[in-house]
């Protein structure tokens, strides 16, 4: 082992659009199957692990702390459908979880919490089924409606690649029916005879949906629906009430819905409204009627209905109110519950069938996350909601509609000494370069010095309108218990304040991302929690391009940058239709190839393209070699070029070699691979 980072052999590779031509001396690393390329990523591997060894004391202490803090056997709040409860659980020492279900039991009025669960079944456990392997992803796991079969898909790579397989509930046996190559999600047909699933293109869309004869050996498959439009993925789903199969096709800014009705399989899809550019939809089965929620000349959506048996002119059921997104709509058999958001936080309206009258359900703390969760049963007037804050553990409550009464059922368990009331959590506002305010959630140890002495961690997304809400974590108690603030900067082209707050942060002002990011970064310091020499940056995927830019857009601001499978080549990937998601992400980027202000804009803000000799700050990158959604190659050309033209600083590269776009899959790997991150963080900090 060399005392220097390994070099990367550079191959001169010319692109030309608009009369600008840009020499890519890394492009050759775009060949996964190169045995240079896989020599160049472990090399980096080898450097980064030779790097930080001085830290693999601290890496074990912070992972056996989060081990320490988590219950490890342990049950998820079952859920009811049918007959059955389900519910997942962990075993001490296992990697994966194992799904289970019980039989609702007489006169049973809630879910079966104790260590006692009469008849418990195991459907499927994910580490039989990850035996012998480095990796494993469910896609889908889906229980016919008569809860006899389960469909559920498995990914051995990484690259969300998924087979999809069948299984008789009554026998336990894995019947024959297999097909490879799926995508996420599936539906059943009412009678459970027919599955209905997703597969995807050479660009890795989600474009046909097939529907399975289920147990038919030698019938083949049929062609459902194709979007032949490759700006638009499909999806396809069981209504809630199991009235209808739900097939979903949506570009980014654009969706057309068809159903499809679930005691007639073979019938052919019924469109709920034919594709309007720009007007996006989606439905929900309710009795006689589809509710839409929907942005047409409304920008933060409206809730209207049309008729099930009919579908055709839409009624208002809510107006579009300016400043609250509707962000989502379910609907139960006597009641609808709308997922919104206001002022930055989540909230929950419920309104009673054929009534105006509604009610937002309200919580105590200043900062939270609320949402549904597991709410698989049609025919009730209890839900289930999931709560979180910065200081309180993720919350599960069953609240009755009707009295307003809110149960809670589990809140996740944190072992040791972890009081919330040792941690404080505060809302500050930057404002950025055009005036605009811009929230930023901060959680501290009590007790914390406002006078500028306190390291800090601040991460940021911004993209896709994607909210990075309030919530607790395990992990980031080994930053806070440190001393350290930890913030997040909920930047433009997130869905933090509404529809607005993302339309601000993408295409040709997604340059505001960016300035939001280091305005919130200098807030932090002009108010007294830390200095810049003691605060690191954090951020992944769309987040990571956030890294990227940060570190040529203000380097001065910050100790450290950790970019996590990172977007830091967005101009050469969105310039190649031929990579997976390129078309699809046109409408959120822009099309450079078509357009030369585009073009121009996007090679501005790019961190590979321009990467200067500038005093970066110390920056980790991590990626994973079968990352369908971020190519490795992005982050691995990026570092690699900091090194040649800032050779002063210090770079890091982790590559996870047989993993995906979420990194390791196992929650003990998870844990380890935190531990790393949290490590060298505290490095950068001065507290390792």
């Amino acid at each position: 082992m060399t005392d220097s980072p390994p070099s990367l052999r550079q191959v001169p590779h010319e692109r030309t659009f608009h009369g600008d031509t840009v020499n890519d001396e890394y492009f050759w690393l775009i060949d996964k199957d190169d045995p240079q390329t896989t020599a160049y990523l472990e090399a980096e591997n080898a450097w980064t692990e030779r790097a930080t060894e001085h830290l693999a004391t601290l890496r074990d202490t912070v992972f056996q702390e989060i081990k320490g803090r988590t219950q490890e056997t342990d049950l998820s709040v079952p859920s009811r459908k049918g007959a059955h409860w389900y519910y997942t659980r962990t075993v001490e020492g296992k990697q994966y979880g194992i799904q289970c279900r019980v039989p609702v039991q007489p006169g049973q009025d809630g879910p079966p919490m104790g260590e006692e669960r009469p008849g418990e079944e195991v459907l499927l456990d994910g580490n039989e089924l990850a035996e012998g392997r480095n990796f494993f992803a469910l896609g889908t796991f889906d229980v016919s409606p008569d809860g006899n079969r389960l469909a559920y898909s498995t990914d051995f790579d990484g690259d969300e690649r998924f087979t999809l397989r069948v299984k008789d509930l009554r026998t336990g046996e894995v019947l024959p029916d297999e097909v490879t190559d799926t995508h996420y999600g599936s539906a059943w047909s009412a009678d459970g005879s027919a599955l209905f699933y997703i597969t995807v293109d050479d660009a890795w869309r989600p474009y046909r949906v097939w529907r399975h004869a289920v147990g038919q050996a030698g019938v083949d498959d049929v062609l459902v629906f194709e979007e032949p439009d490759e700006r638009f993925w499909v999806s396809v789903e069981l209504s809630r009430s199991e009235k209808f199969i739900v097939i979903d096709a949506n570009s980014k800014v654009t969706s057309e819905v068809r159903v499809i009705p679930s005691e007639e399989p073979t019938s052919e899809p019924v469109v709920i409204a034919p594709r309007e550019q720009g007007v996006e939809y989606s439905i929900e089965h309710h009795g006689h009627r589809f509710l839409i929620l929907h942005n047409k000349d409304a920008e933060d959506f409206a809730l209207a209905y049309t008729s099930a048996d009919n579908p055709g002119e839409w009624v208002e059921l809510i107006p579009h109110s300016p400043g609250t997104r509707l962000e989502s709509v379910d609907a139960f058999t006597r009641h609808i519950v709308i997922s919104q958001r206001r002022d930055g936080l989540t909230g929950l309206r419920v309104m009673g069938d054929g009534s105006t009258d509604s009610y937002d359900m309200e919580f105590p703390e200043p900062l939270y996350s609320v949402g549904l969760t597991g709410n698989p049963e049609y025919d009730t007037a209890t839900v289930r909601i999931g709560y979180t804050s910065m200081v309180t553990p993720e919350s599960v409550y069953d609240v009755d509609l009707v009295t307003r009464t809110m149960t809670l059922r589990k809140r996740k368990p944190v072992l040791g000494d972890y009081n919330p009331d040792d941690y404080e959590q505060f809302r500050d506002w930057a404002t950025a370069d055009d005036g605009t305010r811009v929230p930023i959630s901060i959680v501290a140890r009590k007790g914390t010095p406002r006078d500028g002495s306190a390291p800090a961690l601040l991460y940021g997304y911004g993209s896709y309108e994607y909210s990075i809400d309030p919530y607790f974590s395990i992990s980031r108690l080994s930053l806070l218990d440190r001393g350290v603030v930890f913030a997040i900067a909920h930047v433009r082209g997130g869905g933090e304040m509404g529809r607005k707050w993302y339309e601000e942060g993408k295409l040709l002002t997604k340059k505001n991302t960016f300035t939001d990011f280091v305005a919130c970064a200098q807030t932090l310091v002009r108010h007294g929690w830390t200095t810049a020499a003691r605060l690191v940056a954090r951020g992944g995927s769309a987040g990571g391009l956030l890294m990227g830019a940060i570190a040529n857009l203000a380097p001065e601001a910050f100790a450290g940058i950790v970019a996590e499978v990172p977007f830091v080549d967005p101009l050469n990937s969105i310039l190649d239709p031929n990579l997976p998601l390129t078309v699809t992400e046109w409408e959120e980027w822009g099309n450079p190839i078509e357009s030369s202000d585009v073009y121009a804009y996007m090679k501005a803000y790019s961190p590979y393209e321009n990467v200067d000799k500038l005093p970066y700050p110390r920056i980790l990158a991590m990626t994973s070699l079968n990352d369908t959604r971020v190519l490795y190659h992005e982050p691995a050309k990026w570092i690699a070029r900091l090194r040649a033209v800032a050779p002063e600083g210090s770079y890091l590269l982790k590559t996870e070699m047989g993993a995906g776009h979420a990194g390791p899959s196992g929650r003990y790997d998870s844990w380890k691979e935190e531990a790393f991150v949290l490590s060298w963080v505290l490095d950068v900090l001065g507290l390792a």
